[in-house]
């Protein structure tokens, strides 16, 4: 599964993530931050799933009606338990996901906006 994580992804988790198999792209290793319409375009141009901390990114695909290829959102967890919450969500519904769902994360509870 290729995912985009953003800046906001802890580095460690990003790591963690890969060391399991996730082709990866860290927005973090990016020279500049580009800002989050790009980051979503280039999210969407190389087919990767956006994970995120940031709401932003959810209005920018709603609202302003900009492509995606799916946004995970991972709120409330402390930075060590992003790579985990980041997994089961993968695991559960990336196949939602992939075909561009919206799915936020909370310790005990989950919302999918297809």
């Amino acid at each position: 599964m290729r995912l985009l994580p953003d800046t906001c992804i802890w580095g460690g988790a990003v790591s963690e993530l890969a060391a399991t198999g996730y082709d990866i792209v860290w927005a973090g290793d990016w020279q500049r931050d580009p800002g989050d319409d790009e980051i979503l375009a280039v999210a969407y141009d190389e087919q990767r799933i956006l994970v995120t901390l940031d709401k932003d990114f959810g209005e920018l695909a709603i609202v302003h009606e900009r492509p995606h290829r799916g946004i995970l959102r991972i709120v409330g967890f402390s930075a060590r338990q992003q790579a985990s919450a980041c997994r089961r969500a993968l695991s559960a519904h990336g196949t939602e996901l992939a075909a561009g769902a919206i799915v936020t994360v909370e310790p005990g509870r989950l919302r999918i906006r297809e």
